[in-house]
């Protein structure tokens, strides 16, 4: 009907003169019919094909992600591939991460617990002579030097300072340092006997650490938590040092070394180490020299 009308639209349309549409419908009346007759056979089938066929899928284009706005932004929620999750890239762990291992210090000791410490200053010489002259001074030579540690290179400071900070270090209240100085030498004549540097200093040396050693030894603090530290200095009587009469005085130097004893239960017994007295860190000394 559609193409029916079309054509006799066309056919009638507006002419300028009337004569001329008389004129040309009689002769398109024949065709008309024609289309009429066979037309609507062909609408008909044309329809039936178009409800039989599917409608056309028009391809809807995929939003992309780079897409603005409220519906781009929801589109690309619901049909972009998701985001990679925490899940997919997992992040670096702590427990992934290389760290540096701190090693472990073998050096590293407990501190014997010093608490009882007895500075004990010998006059003149130094170990050095008295290993040199063993019948001068036997007891120090045979008994003392082999039960002991032996530090050839520290000087008497070095032991005073080695002395005061043991107890404070190692140990727990109450702490206490004796110093114990060897007499000096008579004044006058006498005083030829036991002259710094000669075999009867060394003697003179002997013979008061055997008469002051034993009852320091013996006593149960020293057992428990003592130390004795033995070193040589300068003993001076009252006249040498323009001090009152009966008072004496004993120089400890840094130089040079005369060297230093240390008698402990702590201590080990014959060692001779070079170890260097270090006076910023006295307790890595200590946990050296005392186990």
């Amino acid at each position: 009907m559609l193409a029916l009308g079309v054509a006799v639209g066309a056919a009638i349309g507006p002419a300028p003169e009337t004569s001329l549409a008389g004129e040309r419908i009689p002769l398109l009346l024949p065709a008309i019919a024609a289309i009429a007759g066979g037309g609507g056979a062909h609408t008909t089938s044309t329809s039936t094909a178009t409800a039989v066929q599917p409608p056309p899928v028009t391809p809807q284009p995929t939003p992309s992600t780079s897409s603005t706005g409220a519906g781009a932004s929801s589109g690309a929620t619901k049909t972009s591939t998701p985001a990679p999750s925490a899940a997919a890239t997992p992040a670096p762990s702590a427990a992934k991460t290389p760290t540096k291992s701190t090693p472990k210090s073998g050096t590293q000791a407990t501190l014997p617990p010093v608490t009882s410490v007895w500075l004990i200053t010998l006059s003149g010489s130094n170990f050095a002579q008295a290993l040199a002259q063993t019948t001068a001074a036997p007891y120090l030579d045979s008994q003392l030097i082999p039960a002991g540690t032996l530090l050839s290179g520290w000087s008497s400071l070095e032991a005073s300072a080695f002395a005061s900070e043991a107890g404070l270090l190692s140990g727990e209240p109450p702490q206490t340092l004796d110093s114990i100085v060897q007499p000096p030498c008579p004044e006058g004549a006498a005083a030829a006997a036991c002259a710094p540097e000669t075999a009867g200093a060394l003697t003179a040396a002997d013979e008061f650490l055997k008469a002051t050693l034993p009852a320091i030894t013996a006593s149960a603090a020293y057992r428990a938590h003592g130390l004795v530290v033995i070193t040589f200095g300068s003993v001076g009587n009252a006249t040498a040092s323009s001090l009152p009469a009966g008072s004496s005085t004993a120089t400890l130097s840094s130089t040079p070394p005369p060297g230093v004893l240390l008698l402990s239960p702590f201590a080990r017994a014959g060692s001779r180490p070079t170890t260097a007295f270090n006076p910023t860190s006295p307790k890595q000394s200590l946990s050296r020299l005392l186990h």
